[in-house]
């Protein structure tokens, strides 16, 4: 039986595609490169910030990893939060599985983490975050959620992951979860969804007699 749900959240819990685009644009500006390209971007949209800096930098051989880190270490992410958009029907979801099932999040976001819970009201959503920082190895490692499993005490057939990107068809695969694909027909996963309540009509939601 369905125990835990846990969710990516730059795609999942929000449409942020835009706020990476011009985080890590600034980023490159900021050192006299030039603009991400498509695949760039949707590089940064699904890896953590570590790899994303490597990876955007890779052909700037002049501008050394550790300064790029220390420069977008030092950049305040409030600003960047106004391209974010929440999805629409999130909150209500989390309202009504509330009651039956445990809730998390494992993200390959790190610092920014914090802030974007506290700013649009979410901490008391969740009862574990897990991001890049928390483990040795980011997704699509299966550490992070290993970790949340260990936490409530649940196996791997208690729980469904909900994620958008290959990276989180990896995590989920590695760790033995189902996963919910979210506005991504593309994904090898259990279930496609392209809204929050349209999870609920999933056979392990209906089991538990969750409804709009």
């Amino acid at each position: 039986m369905l125990k835990l749900v846990v969710f990516d959240c730059d795609g999942v819990l929000f449409d942020s595609r835009e706020a990476n685009r011009v985080y890590y644009n600034d980023l490159l500006v900021h050192f006299g490169c030039p603009p991400m390209s498509e695949a760039e971007i949707e590089y940064v949209h699904m890896h953590n910030v570590a790899d994303s800096i490597r990876y955007i930098f890779r052909n700037h051989g002049r501008i050394s990893m550790e300064e790029a880190s220390r420069y977008s270490q030092s950049l305040d992410y409030a600003p960047y939060l106004r391209h974010m958009i929440m999805a629409p029907d999130l909150h209500d979801f989390l309202k009504i599985i509330t009651p039956r099932c445990h809730r998390a999040i494992s993200t390959n976001r790190t610092t920014s983490m914090d802030l974007i819970l506290d700013l649009f009201g979410l901490r008391e959503h969740f009862e574990i975050v897990m991001t890049a920082a928390s483990v040795p190895r980011p997704k699509p490692a299966p550490d992070a959620l290993h970790v949340i499993l260990r936490h409530f005490g649940l196996t791997a057939d208690e729980a469904v992951f909900i994620g958008d990107s290959s990276v989180d068809q990896g995590h989920a695969a590695a760790a033995g979860v189902d996963l919910i694909a979210f506005n991504n027909p593309s994904l090898d996963a259990r279930w496609h969804v392209s809204s929050f309540m349209e999870i609920l009509e999933l056979p392990p939601f209906a089991a538990l007699g969750l409804t709009a």
